[in-house]
């Protein structure tokens, strides 16, 4: 267990580092023709391959489109090649982008049909592939073929096969390096959220329509890197190269390496290049091996070869000591740190209706909330409440009235620009993306507060660095909040109910939210948590937050609130302090179930 130990205080990066290194110099021992075209070709395949991981397995699109934008290009690259166009460097960069191009070109649509429609697009348009190049016959060369392609070159130089075996290990190096930061940043655990659920993406800033087309598109760019190497293998490129066969395989290798894995791309791209690919009698039979493969892997192997080797390497966590740093102490009265002043703005819900069909859910209802205390909102099942909270945040558009944070109309806004208003909020069942520590999801709630895009977020800019460290202090100081800093690194989806809870507070309080919107945020929680809770929202109040709270604990409610709210039917029967609803006759009939024949209750509500 020293052995492992001493193996994981190495930074992870590390190792693959050093295997893409050992592969880039496989030359220097001796490495035969025939090898080195397959480890040529596996590289070429990993390319793709990652670019399905990004789309499918951290922002969960489905869409084969990737054989598509590998022959893109690769014809980019062929035809820059024989228009004289013979630099590597050039012809990549531009096969990249055009293949990023057919990306958002053919994600827009597919995109805002929703549901399937960009699964769909993308395997009609792998479908058209061979056709498309015959319809410009003249230049690609149709269904022959595009041959006369020139060798490459770089600064001037003919590239020979040692060389080229070197620019195609390094481009696959550098690329998943590129991945590897995108993936582990802000941005990767995004990506992971709107996987997760597209109604959290939003209420975190996160524009849905934007990032899916984001995960797609990147997706596309080393596809057509891949092109470009695969184009200047053998100086010719066949359309049958791009067929549904080949879309069919790198699903297959995307299953078999792990989908939401950076580095699986590149173990099931070895494995089908150096294992079946080689066979030519494997060829005829290439479809059904690899419908048989994503039909048995799907359902044995779930999670690929890469999440088995994170189950390996949890077990020798653990045997070694490096987990499970045990459970928080219960019920201690261990101080929390002072909570930062928060800027909260009024609430105003003027008069707004919603109505579902036949079902009128909310009927000129109205609900103010002032900065610096609790609002709680209250009624029976089915009363309109977590449609209100749905309208506040944008998810639905009233059908009247107005809705107001601060002077800010807010009505008819799309989610994640509500979100940036500073609205945030928590769901009645915890809302968490698979895969990431509890920090990470923390964090993920300052997505919209500070903005960096993507190129300082791959090359690490001083930009980057700013907004992390930001992210990480900002996230860490809440969970000292909450009492969570102890769990700081483990996966937050194995936390308990309560903690999941906690945490989903800690998200919204990274927000800098002016508006903080709890929904049945006690369900499910012992007693001890309820107090940890109620100790937390009495802080944040006083913080200067305004909060509103959804709540079927009665007891917690009177105790928290400074405004009660009280709905039913869609419609506000009583509002006042604590002490007024507490006894008002109609809340304890409509709300606790207090028939009228009660006299004792009925006398003390007179």
């Amino acid at each position: 267990m020293l052995v492992w130990r001493l193996i994981r205080s190495v930074p992870g990066w590390l190792f693959p580092l050093a295997a893409g290194l050992l592969v880039l110099l496989l030359p220097e021992f001796g490495l035969g023709f025939a090898l080195s075209r397959q480890v040529q070709l596996a590289c070429i395949l990993a390319l793709v391959v990652s670019g399905l991981n990004l789309s499918l397995g951290y922002a969960g699109e489905l869409a084969l489109g990737q054989a598509a934008m590998y022959a893109a290009g690769a014809y980019t690259a062929g035809l820059m090649s024989i228009a004289g166009y013979t630099d590597i460097v050039l012809q990549l960069i531009a096969s990249g982008l055009v293949a990023l191009a057919v990306g958002i070109v053919t994600g827009i649509p597919g995109l805002r049909l929703g549901s399937w429609s960009l699964a769909m697009t993308s395997f009609f348009l792998v479908l058209l592939v061979p056709d498309i190049i015959a319809v410009f016959g003249d230049a690609t060369g149709g269904r022959n073929g595009l041959s006369g392609i020139e060798p490459a070159t770089l600064f001037g130089e003919v590239i020979d096969a040692d060389r080229f075996y070197v620019v195609v290990v390094l481009v696959a190096i550098l690329w998943f390096a590129v991945m590897r930061n995108l993936v582990v940043s802000r941005h990767g655990i995004a990506f992971r959220t709107l996987k997760q659920s597209p109604v959290l993406a939003s209420s975190v800033g996160i524009s849905v329509f934007r990032m899916k087309l984001l995960g797609y598109a990147i997706g596309a760019f080393p596809a057509g890197l891949a092109g470009a190497l695969f184009a200047n293998i053998d100086m010719y490129v066949s359309p049958e190269a791009f067929g549904f066969t080949f879309a069919t395989a790198v699903l297959a290798a995307c299953i078999l390496g792990g989908a939401t894995s950076v580095y699986g791309a590149v173990i099931g791209a070895a494995i089908m290049q150096l294992g079946p690919n080689q066979s030519s009698e494997f060829q005829q039979y290439a479809l059904v091996f690899y419908g048989g493969f994503l039909i048995v892997g799907g359902v044995l192997l779930s999670g690929g070869l890469a999440k088995v080797a994170k189950q390996v390497t949890a077990r020798l966590d653990r045997k070694a000591g490096l987990t499970g740093r045990g459970a928080p102490v219960r019920g201690t009265d261990t101080a929390r740190p002072a909570t930062a002043p928060m800027s909260g703005q009024t609430l105003v819900v003027d008069g707004i209706s919603k109505a579902f069909g036949g079902n009128q859910a909310l009927d000129d209802t109205s609900l103010r909330a002032e900065p610096g205390s609790v609002t709680a909102l209250i009624g029976p099942n089915g009363s309109g409440k977590t449609t209100m909270l749905n309208m506040i945040c944008g998810f639905y558009r009233p059908d009247s009235g107005r809705i107001l944070i601060g002077n800010k109309e807010v009505q008819g806004m799309a989610p994640e620009h509500v979100a940036r208003v500073g609205v945030a909020r928590t769901f009645q069942t915890p809302n968490i993306p698979d895969g990431v520590t509890v920090l990470e999801a923390v964090a993920s709630g300052r997505y919209s507060t500070d903005r960096v895009s993507m190129l300082p977020t791959v090359l690490r800019l001083p930009r980057y660095r700013t907004v992390r460290a930001r992210d990480l202090a900002e996230a860490e100081r809440a969970l000292e909040t909450v009492g969570l800093a102890h769990l700081r690194d483990e996966t937050a989806t194995s936390l308990p109910l309560g903690m999941r809870r906690l945490l989903e507070v800690a998200r919204s309080m990274v927000a800098e939210p002016r508006l903080l919107l709890l929904d049945e945020v006690a369900s499910g929680l012992d007693e001890d948590e309820v107090e940890r809770l109620a100790d937390l929202i009495r802080r944040l109040g006083r913080a200067g937050c305004t909060i509103v709270l959804v709540e079927h604990n009665f007891r917690l409610v009177l105790a928290l609130a400074d405004t009660i709210v009280v709905l039913a039917q869609g419609r506000v029967i009583a509002a006042g302090l604590p002490s007024e609803i507490e006894h008002d006759p109609r809340v304890l009939s409509e709300y606790l179930g207090v028939v009228a024949e009660d006299t004792e209750l009925a006398g003390e509500a007179t």
